[in-house]
C-alpha cells in the first residue's frame, strides 16, 4: 500500500484528505499539535481498514519531524508527504505596522522552516517511491532539452513536460529519463500572491513557501512537487484569523479535496496550482 505523511490532520484539509486517502487504501502518518483531536482523527481513520500512525507534536521540532519519517519507514517507504500544518503569526490578523514580530518568527518557521525541514528527512524515502512512475509511459528529462510552448513566450524550458509535449521524444540521441519518484504537496494561499490588508505577515510566510517549492520541484526532477492554493474554506484557522467575519458560506475542506486527488490521479507536473470545480488548475509559471 502506498504511505502518506500529512501534517495538521486532526482538523480541516488536513483531515479531510487523510479520510479520502485512507478510502483509498493508503497508510497514513498523521500529525497534529493536540493529542486528543489528531487520536479520534487517526479512530476513524482506522475504520477505513488502514494503517494509521498518530504521532502528536509540534512539526517546529527536528525530533518529532525525524519520528514521523521513521513511522512512514516502518510502514514501508513514503509515496506522498503532505506539508499542510499553518500558523498565522497573529490571532485576529493584524496589520504589518501592528504585526508582532514573534508572531512573524513562528509563522515563518511552522509555514516554511518546518516545512523544509520535513522534506529534507523525508527526500531519502520520496526519492526511492515507485508510486506515481506507473503513470508516465515517457519520464522527465534530466538534462535542458526539453520546450513548451508558453502563452507568452515563443518557447521556454521545461523540466517536467507531458510525454506528448516533449522534443525530440523518438530520437535515439535523446538525453536520458529518471523516473518519477514521490510528491510533495504542500498548501499555499491566495495571500502568497495577493496584497490583502492584515494578511501580510502569514502571505508574507506563504510566499516564502512557495519560493522554496519552486526551487526544490527545479532541484528534484524525479519528484512532483505542487503548491496549491486551496482557496476559500470554513476552517478554525480562517475563524482565527478573521473571527468577526460570517464565514457560513464559505466552502468545506472536503470540497477542495477532489483537487489535491487530481494533481494525485494524474501525476501531474510540478507547479501551482488554484483548485476549482474538482480539479487543480495551474496557477503561475512552471518551474524552470
Amino acid at each position: 500500500m502506498p504511505v502518506a505523511i500529512i501534517t495538521g490532520a486532526s482538523k480541516g484539509l488536513g483531515r479531510a484528505l487523510a479520510g479520502a486517502l485512507a478510502r483509498r487504501g493508503w497508510d497514513l502518518v498523521v500529525d497534529a499539535r493536540s493529542a486528543g483531536p489528531l487520536e479520534e482523527a487517526a479512530r476513524e481513520l482506522r475504520g477505513a481498514g488502514t494503517r494509521v500512525v498518530a504521532l502528536p507534536g509540534d512539526v517546529t521540532d527536528g525530533g518529532h519531524r525525524a519520528a514521523l519519517v521513521t513511522a512512514a519507514r516502518q510502514l514501508g517507504g513514503l509515496d506522498l508527504l503532505v506539508n499542510n500544518a499553518s500558523a498565522l503569526g497573529a490571532e485576529p490578523l493584524v496589520s504589518l505596522a501592528d504585526q508582532p514580530l514573534e508572531g512573524l518568527r513562528t509563522a515563518l518557521e511552522v509555514n516554511v522552516v518546518a516545512p523544509l525541514g520535513l522534506t529534507q528527512e523525508a527526500l531519502p524515502l520520496l526519492r526511492t517511491s515507485s508510486y506515481l512512475s506507473s503513470y508516465e509511459e515517457v519520464m522527465p528529462y534530466i538534462e535542458k532539452t526539453p520546450y513548451r510552448e508558453e502563452i507568452d513566450t515563443n518557447a521556454a524550458y521545461d523540466p517536467y513536460p507531458y510525454s506528448e509535449n516533449s522534443q525530440n521524444s523518438n530520437l535515439s540521441d535523446s538525453p536520458t529519463y529518471v523516473g518519477v519518484s514521490g510528491a510533495v504537496l504542500t498548501i499555499s494561499s491566495d495571500a502568497a500572491v495577493e496584497a490583502y490588508a492584515t494578511w501580510g505577515g502569514y502571505g508574507a510566510a506563504k510566499a516564502a513557501l512557495d519560493q522554496q517549492s519552486a526551487v526544490l520541484a527545479v532541484e528534484e526532477p524525479g519528484l512532483r512537487v505542487w503548491w496549491v492554493d486551496p482557496g476559500d474554506m470554513r476552517t478554525d484557522l480562517y475563524a482565527a484569523a478573521v473571527p468577526d467575519d460570517d464565514d457560513s458560506g464559505r466552502p468545506l475542506p472536503e470540497t477542495v479535496v477532489p483537487a489535491l486527488l487530481w494533481l494525485l490521479d494524474r501525476a501531474a507536473r510540478s507547479g501551482r496550482y488554484m483548485a476549482a470545480a474538482g480539479r487543480a488548475v495551474p496557477a503561475g509559471r512552471s518551474p524552470r
